[in-house]
């Protein structure tokens, strides 16, 4: 095919030769006159212009096709540019104002808007790219089409592997089909993903639509997270808070849980049961003189003594410092006692073998009480609650012994009653009282909140311990009027805390299971707010592990409707429920306050000490403010400060106080004299020492 430079150039020629043909025969014309003689000099100046016109036409010809020419081919070099993704230079031709000037403007347009597409895609590479999560971007039905270094250095897929396949066959769960892996991961926002070596790595899992006008665009962006060390870190975490970390036993809360299950398996097979509570005797002789490492190193040879001498199917548990607690199901007959004193009798002479622990010859005895289920108790509180006054009956009595529950034993059940029915003249008798316990910034000593503590002041039986009354309120059905009567009272105080000029932070209340199960009780705490004049945002409500747990779907509905209210929640005594922090995440929590158990021996005891530190920092990864119960040392301050511990609270700062006390420490602090700040300079040395 010609160029268009050639074809310019014969339409040029061609013109020419028109031209020089019309000037040819125009002097043939005039060379054959009449006459037949010559023409004069007029003729040849004419047919000289003529031809000189028509060259100088063709030349101009020649040279408009291959300005048009030029043209043309800077137009297709830009084009052949743009073809291979070179958007940078703009197209060079000299300005026209013909159809092709226009087609010059048009293809630059074309080009800036293909290199500003081409910049937000490389900026969206580079986010994507970003982002540690694995990103993985499909169609509507499922095929990924975009993925980034995350996702695949997440799976060890390339990311031309990646691409045409099906995300949910990347989902580790054979016993389910594809759809049903997608759905069931989109629903727990967690699922199993397995690797092209073949390895399976736990993930957190969530799904968004796109949406777009093309429907070639609609499609899914799936974002996952290896979420490896926290699954481990979730199963320390229980570990510890089921078993003890000295003797490796069952602690409290996990005997109590394994009881339970064993008392229920009792009553539906119509058999017997047989707890047995042992306190060592005189223990605390042993840790003032030979020192607590070797008390403590003597219960961990106590229980592994114990542990081999006692049958398989019993489970050992320690319950606090040196007692113990066992049980044996499936004891039936008139032969059960007998069985039992003679399994007791063992265990009282195996605890009685001389123990030699760092080089001392250590003797011990034991105090055994033995309730039976169901003919002494049927639930857990009160079976363990028999046995310990059986216990402390064989204490009392000189230790070394095994002794039986009888109800004679039990003076308490009496006075039970007679608080109960106390209780509910209580209120009307102004009995009840608040007593605030001071919450401290772990940082700057500053009082930023306290939790509200409620007491019964009983005439002529002293204060009664909270967790007697609470229990009996709840037994009573009273605990709506006592749970209404505390929120009025903190909202009372807090009223005169503002009007005499003092700050009191966000002050904390217990609720407890019963509350939380009533349906007027959002609304109840709307009316108090509302005749005090107090935000809701001034108050925290603590709820157990236990309490959320018990009844999820139900609690998560009531928990967002409080804290829509604006009132803030906090999870009380983490650690000894059964929750996983995965749980958690679904209901809307503020605060974590670690239980008082793990902040005990937090300075002593590596195992309480890692906890600690994952509780706080898996805490602070959720967005929640923590909270350390217990703070009784210096040294616990000091741990938990270096740890990103927010705020703490315990007998290290005072007893709970009054209203009108803790108005006196809100008023030194207003005045600018911190009530704790003298307790904080000690862990900034600490942490200068570290720095160090």
């Amino acid at each position: 095919m010609s160029s268009l430079k050639t074809k310019y150039t014969l339409y040029g020629a061609a013109i020419a030769l028109l031209f020089g043909g019309a000037a040819a025969l125009l002097l043939l014309l005039y060379l054959t006159p009449a006459t037949g003689t010559a023409r004069g000099p007029l003729f040849w100046i004419l047919t000289s212009s003529l031809v000189l016109i028509t060259l100088t036409s063709a030349w101009l010809a020649v040279l408009h096709g291959r300005r048009l020419a030029t043209t043309l081919h800077q137009l297709n070099d830009s084009a052949t540019r743009m073809a291979h993704g070179d958007y940078t230079q703009p197209v060079t031709t000299r300005s026209r104002h013909d159809e092709l000037g226009e087609l010059q403007r048009t293809v630059d347009q074309m080009r800036i808007s293909l290199r500003q597409t081409t910049i937000t895609k490389n900026h969206l590479d580079s986010v994507l790219n970003s982002m540690h999560d694995a990103v993985f971007v499909t169609d509507n039905d499922g095929t990924i089409r975009i993925t980034n270094i995350a996702a695949r250095r997440l799976t060890g897929y390339s990311g031309e592997q990646l691409a045409g396949r099906q995300i949910a066959s990347l989902l580790h769960a054979p016993e389910l089909k594809p759809s049903e892996r997608l759905k069931k991961a989109q629903e727990t926002s967690e699922s199993v993903m397995h690797t092209q070596s073949g390895q399976t790595i736990p993930i957190s899992f969530s799904e968004s639509d796109i949406e777009a006008p093309d429907p070639q665009f609609v499609g899914h962006i799936y974002v996952a997270r290896d979420i490896t060390d926290r699954k481990r870190a979730e199963r320390r975490i229980r570990y510890l808070a089921r078993y003890d970390a000295l003797t490796k036993i069952p602690n409290r809360m996990q005997f109590q849980h394994l009881l339970q299950q064993a008392i229920a398996r009792a009553l539906r097979a119509g058999t017997g049961l047989a707890l047995l509570y042992l306190d060592m005797d005189r223990f605390k002789e042993i840790n003032d003189t030979f020192g607590h490492s070797t008390g403590d190193r003597v219960l961990e040879v106590l229980t592994e003594r114990l542990t081999r001498a006692l049958p398989s199917e019993t489970v050992l548990g320690r319950l606090a410092g040196d007692e113990f607690a066992l049980f044996l199901d499936g004891i039936t007959g008139e032969g059960a006692q007998a069985a039992v004193k003679h399994l007791s009798n063992d265990i009282l002479e195996v605890i009685a073998q001389p123990l030699h622990v760092n080089q001392q010859e250590i003797f011990l005895s034991a105090s055994i009480g033995v309730a039976f289920c169901p003919r002494d108790a049927e639930n857990v509180i009160d079976l363990i609650r028999n046995a310990d006054a059986a216990m402390y009956y064989s204490k009392q009595n000189g230790g070394n012994s095994c002794t039986f529950y009888s109800p004679e034993m039990n003076a308490a059940s009496i006075e039970r009653l007679m608080l109960k029915s106390k209780l509910k003249r209580a209120i009307e008798r102004d009995e009840l009282a608040m007593a605030y316990m001071p919450k401290v910034d772990a940082h700057t000593g500053h009082i930023d909140g306290a939790e509200a503590l409620l007491r019964w002041r009983l005439p002529g039986h002293g204060d009664i311990a909270p967790a007697t009354f609470i229990q009996l309120a709840e037994e009573s059905n009273l605990i709506a009027n006592v749970g209404e009567w505390v929120l009025d009272r903190v909202c009372l105080d807090y009223r005169k805390f503002e009007a005499d000029g003092h700050s009191p932070g966000r002050i904390a209340l217990n609720l407890s299971l019963k509350q939380l199960r009533q349906v007027s009780f959002p609304l109840n705490c709307r009316e108090v707010f509302r005749r005090h004049q107090v935000l809701p945002e001034c108050v925290e409500l603590e709820i157990t592990e236990t309490t959320l747990m018990a009844d999820p779907k139900r609690t998560i509905a009531l928990l967002r409707e409080l804290r829509a209210m604006g009132l803030h929640l906090a999870i009380d005594d983490f650690g000894t429920g059964y929750s996983s922090l995965s749980a958690l995440q679904q209901f809307p929590i503020n605060t974590l306050k670690i239980d008082q158990s793990f902040v005990r021996n937090v300075v002593s005891d590596r195992n309480d000490a890692t906890l600690v530190r994952t509780i706080i920092d898996m805490g602070h990864s959720l967005g929640m403010h923590v909270v350390a119960e217990g703070v009784e040392t210096a040294e616990q301050l000091e741990f938990l400060n270096q740890a990103g511990c927010d705020s703490v609270q315990g007998r290290l700062f005072g007893d709970p106080c009054s209203a009108q006390a803790f108005g006196a420490l809100l008023a030194r602090q207003a005045a600018g004299d911190a009530p704790f700040a003298a307790l904080m300079p000690r862990t900034a040395e600490a942490a200068s020492r570290l720095q160090a």
